[in-house]
């Protein structure tokens, strides 16, 4: 008997039995004995073969990504457009126009007047000047011109056109030849143009003016805003090498509210009932995100659920948060001045702001050591603070918190400003631009404490990716972890317990 119980020998085999080891057999073409049953399928039952069909698809889909490539490989660069027709036209006439209008006009009387009242004026001399250029237009180009003309002397120019445009997001101005635009999330070349560099550079210095802020070759970038609440960036050459480079990001007129994000497809409506419970009961907030994800629109949106009673203070770089609350005050910091002396920075608001009786704080980006100030605002009976920041997920933001903080001279140990981050915030909500131009709330994570020397997490709300259609639109869901809210015992305070278990549970 061998160790397995089988018989050894040469006659322990029988007839039909398996041969011993070293006995051959003849071999069919497939390489399997004769007399042995066909093989099984391929990958076996456990992994049977893809139908044809299937494979087919898989064929189509590859052959398609890779005629994607091909096209991207191949294709040439756009650099410019031009405005053709009626537009190239208008434009045409008011090169011609506007040098001998300026010759008839008084620049500082015009500036005090309307451009109702400034349209009022111009109309007869703009009919003198076509006069004298031999020029006949219709009604309509009339009108057209009497436009172009009005935003030149007293608007920001060929940017007037894209900032009355409702659908368009983003303006980035690369010099005076080329200007890119966003409509729902995808960057389209535009047909404005600058007459020359001197041209984009005024425009750029009237709208920095408006804020009292300044742009030359001596501070070559700048920060500001528009009326409407607009951000805009502008650097000039030497430090832009295509010349004057002018960066806005529009911000809608209409107030956004949780709702709206929630029929734009960012979110379900549990993570928004989640959230509006999150900022009625004045938990301390985090919205992370990319540049351009949305988290400003986050940021506004949650301060529509703030008490009416209560006194927020916002603190920010260039003044853009527009909160929908009564009892608000906005402080924005200075740069140093030519000297290099006079700056007020994020961190000398915030200290400042915790002497004017505030009941929340909200910083419109935190970007280094006035992170510390806000977490202790957080610790110090400011519930309810909120700031952006940008990272890519909420564990990557908890770590750009430290960093943050250690980047300033508080002598503090890391374990420390860990447990600092924990004791202060109580939720991160992360959100995400996707490549097909959508805004999404990707996460919603609460922060429960320390384990040793590593911040605890809890995932409520995350969304996943399924799949995308022919178009390019990603499709996903947003799927709730099922777990217990740590943050409930806030919203017990409030009155809101059993709506925030239902919603994340």
């Amino acid at each position: 008997m061998s160790a397995f119980g089988r018989r050894t020998g040469p006659g322990s085999f029988g007839a039909g039995a398996r041969p011993q080891f070293g006995v051959a057999r003849p071999m069919r073409a497939d390489g399997l004995p004769t007399g042995a049953p066909p093989p099984p399928p391929s990958g076996g039952d456990q992994f049977p073969p893809l139908p044809a069909d299937t494979e087919m698809s898989m064929d189509s889909k590859g052959g398609d990504a890779m005629a994607r490539l091909a096209e991207r490989m191949n294709s040439t660069v756009e650099g410019t457009r031009q405005a053709e027709g009626f537009e190239a036209s208008v434009h045409k006439i008011k090169e011609q126009v506007l040098p001998r209008l300026l010759e008839r006009v008084d620049p500082e009387a015009a500036a005090t007047l309307t451009k109702d009242e400034l349209a009022e004026e111009f109309r007869p001399i703009i009919m003198e000047v076509l006069a004298e250029l031999k020029i006949t237009l219709n009604r309509r180009e009339q009108f057209a011109l009497e436009k172009v003309l009005i935003d030149e002397l007293l608007g920001f120019g060929p940017l007037e056109e894209l900032l009355n445009d409702p659908d368009v997001s983003d303006i980035m101005v690369n010099g005076p030849d080329q200007t890119y635009i966003e409509k729902k999330g995808k960057l389209t070349l535009s047909t404005i143009r600058f007459r020359d560099e001197q041209h984009l550079f005024q425009i750029a210095q009237r709208i920095v003016n408006q804020v009292g802020r300044r742009v030359d070759q001596t501070t070559p970038l700048a920060d500001a805003r528009l009326k409407d609440g607009s951000r805009v960036n502008v650097i000039v050459p030497p430090l832009s090498l295509r010349g004057t480079a002018i960066s806005i990001r529009k911000f809608s007129e209409k107030p956004i509210t949780i709702d709206m994000l929630r029929d734009f497809g960012s979110m379900n409506d549990r993570m928004a009932t989640a959230l509006k419970i999150a900022g009625a009961c004045r938990m301390n907030i985090v919205i992370s995100g990319g540049t351009g994800s949305g988290k400003t629109t986050m940021l506004n949106a949650l301060s529509k659920m703030i008490d009416p009673g209560e006194r927020v203070l916002t603190i920010e770089d260039a003044a853009e948060l527009r909160l929908q609350q009564p009892h608000w005050l906005p402080l924005e910091t200075r740069p140093p001045n030519l000297e290099g002396q006079g700056a007020i920075t994020i961190g000398d608001l915030v200290k400042n702001a915790l002497r004017m009786r505030p009941d929340r704080i909200i910083l419109g980006e935190i970007r280094g050591a006035e992170c510390f100030d806000l977490l202790a605002a957080m610790n110090t009976g400011h519930d309810g603070s909120m700031c952006t920041l940008h990272a890519n997920s909420p564990r990557e933001c908890l770590g750009r918190m430290e960093n943050m903080i250690l980047m300033g001279d508080i002598k503090i140990p890391k374990e420390a400003i860990s447990r600092q981050i924990a004791e202060s915030v109580d939720l991160i909500v992360q959100v995400k631009r996707l490549r097909d131009g959508s805004r999404r709330t990707t996460n919603i994570t609460e922060v429960i404490g320390m384990e040793g020397d590593v911040i605890v997490t809890q995932e409520l709300f995350k969304f996943e990716y399924l799949d995308e259609t022919d178009d390019g639109k990603i499709i996903g869901e947003w799927r709730s972890s099922g777990l217990r809210p740590y943050t409930l015992e806030k919203a017990r305070q409030f009155g809101f317990d059993q709506t925030f278990l239902e919603a994340c549970l």
